[in-house]
């Protein structure tokens, strides 16, 4: 079985947010293989596909592990698998994943970046939780909570510098939320070519960091849209490989639309 790595929400090797993407000949194998597979790989999410019959409402069945635990959203593996449907030939034109989230379909653009359409996550305000701050390395100026599908704390800090300097403690951290915490600030100069920066700490399925993350992208586009007065942005993950996602909110959808390329690609003998 082919076993691919790819850097995805990058145009470069080495950047991004690298994921595992196995193209499966039939249906799912038991839930312990998939995670043993995906703790093997070690990367933020391991995706796993198979194709589905023609007739139905969806091209492939998708799923997505951390090295410890199944998730319920990923954007960067999605954007991944998409990348290796297309460059494999296995797929062509837009593709339509069953997940559970429900169809999530990405497509391909002519330059040679993927769009995914995700669902937007619903921002709720919330009371900045005591002790939040202290763990973060930063006092927030606001805090939401992203709903469901993300399950994450997302805090707007007062500026990029403060952002790009965090030291959280993760330990504490992963008492504030389902998944973890986003933290995000409007960008200090926009002509640099990203509108906010983001940075995502998610201690409580095994990611300290993640470099880029998708899914918390469907939070930060609706938030940052209401701020800014307008629905395209770019966002920047500043993690220490950074990754751009360019973002386009549609009510209830957001638009992901980034780059991948693949890095390994060898042979899965377990």
């Amino acid at each position: 079985m082919r076993i691919r790595i790819v850097d995805a929400f990058t145009d470069r090797p080495f950047a991004g947010n690298p994921a595992g993407v196995l193209l499966l000949d039939d249906v799912f194998p038991d839930d312990d293989w998939l995670q043993n597979v995906a703790m093997e790989v070690n990367h933020a999410e391991t995706a796993f596909a198979h194709r589905l019959a023609e007739d139905g409402e969806a091209d492939w069945a998708l799923r997505w592990f951390t090295p410890v635990a199944e998730v319920a959203m990923c954007g960067h593996a999605t954007l991944a698998t998409a990348h290796v449907l297309h460059t494999t030939g296995a797929h062509r034109g837009p593709v339509r994943f069953a997940t559970r989230s429900g169809v999530l379909i990405a497509t391909p653009g002519a330059d040679g970046s993927i769009t995914l359409d995700f669902p937007t996550a619903p921002l709720t305000p919330v009371e900045i939780p005591a002790g939040v701050g202290e763990a973060l390395g930063a006092e927030p100026v606001a805090a939401f909570d992203t709903g469901p599908n993300v399950g994450d704390l997302l805090v707007e800090l007062a500026d990029e510098k403060t952002v790009l300097g965090l030291c959280p403690d993760l330990k504490a951290l992963g008492a504030h939320s389902s998944r973890g915490i986003i933290a995000t600030a409007r960008a200090d100069d926009p002509s640099r070519g990203h509108d906010f920066v983001s940075r995502c700490f998610f201690p409580n399925v095994g990611i300290d960091e993640d470099p880029v993350t998708g899914s918390a992208h469907t939070a930060l586009a609706p938030h940052w849209a209401a701020r800014l007065g307008r629905g395209e942005l770019t966002g920047l993950q500043a993690s220490r490989r950074t990754g751009l996602v360019r973002t386009t909110l549609h009510g209830e959808r957001t638009l992901l639309t980034g780059r991948a390329v693949t890095v390994i690609e060898g042979e899965l003998r377990a």
